[in-house]
């Protein structure tokens, strides 16, 4: 009888395991933005590995502007900047008029990492037009931001680590500019406790999931008037920073 028990119990749990795998392949199939193994396809919805993926393409500038023009997302690919070994950049792009997206930018000449360009794309389909129609009605025609590329340390100390800036691998957002007019600053409606300040949070914690770095005002006096958001390396190994 023990025999025979021990034989039941290694078959269901040999079923267990076979039905789990299925259920992991039919999910893969359907979900593939949900695996570690998937290669990043830029026209699917945001998964659970997404992030380490784009995190992944900061320096491999070939790869992600070959993705972006697969999703229809039209760039001019910038020259190489060099600055000293701790300046310039090797693969940024700037948006071009046209493609899959609609929304403009100002100042219009924003040349970031192609990483963050990928980024930005998606957060803009996943997150921001959708809480913008969700919170009032209608879409997002404007994001302002305070540029990209910057050759300095972190806020602009003599001394210490550089910031992301200094390679273009990262974006200042300061507001957003609905259809017909209507302007949502961070400066200006992040306390607010309205629409304005409940669509803000939902787009700061929506960036979470494809920048390796998300910070707001919640973090320090620094960032109370934007959202810096970037492609740290550590953000390919998982490695995140949501404030």
């Amino acid at each position: 009888m023990r025999r025979l028990r021990r034989t039941i119990l290694s078959l269901i749990a040999l079923g267990l395991l076979v039905l789990g795998a299925l259920l992991l392949y039919g999910h893969a199939r359907r979900h593939p933005e949900d695996m570690p193994w998937t290669e990043l396809d830029l026209g699917r919805p945001i998964g659970l590995f997404t992030g380490r993926k784009l995190a992944d393409l900061a320096d491999e500038g070939q790869r992600c502007q070959g993705l972006m023009r697969r999703a229809g997302i039209a760039f001019t690919a910038l020259p190489p900047r060099s600055a000293g070994p701790q300046c310039g950049y090797d693969h940024a792009v700037r948006f071009s008029a046209g493609g899959s997206r609609e929304i403009a930018w100002r100042p219009a000449d924003l040349g970031t990492n192609c990483a963050v360009a990928a980024a930005l794309a998606l957060w803009e389909w996943h997150v921001v037009q959708p809480a913008a129609r969700r919170h009032f009605g209608r879409p997002v025609a404007l994001i302002e931001h305070f540029g990209s590329y910057a050759c300095r340390r972190i806020y602009g100390r003599h001394e210490g680590a550089w910031s992301e800036h200094a390679r273009a691998n990262a974006v200042d957002i300061a507001a957003f500019v609905l259809e017909g007019g209507r302007r949502i600053s961070v400066v200006g409606d992040w306390e607010e406790e309205g629409a304005e300040g409940r669509f803000l949070r939902e787009v700061r914690d929506g960036a979470c999931d494809v920048f390796a770095t998300v910070l707001s005002p919640d973090y320090n006096e620094a960032h109370r008037d934007h959202f810096h958001l970037d492609q740290a390396a550590r953000g390919a190994m998982g490695w995140r920073g949501c404030r």
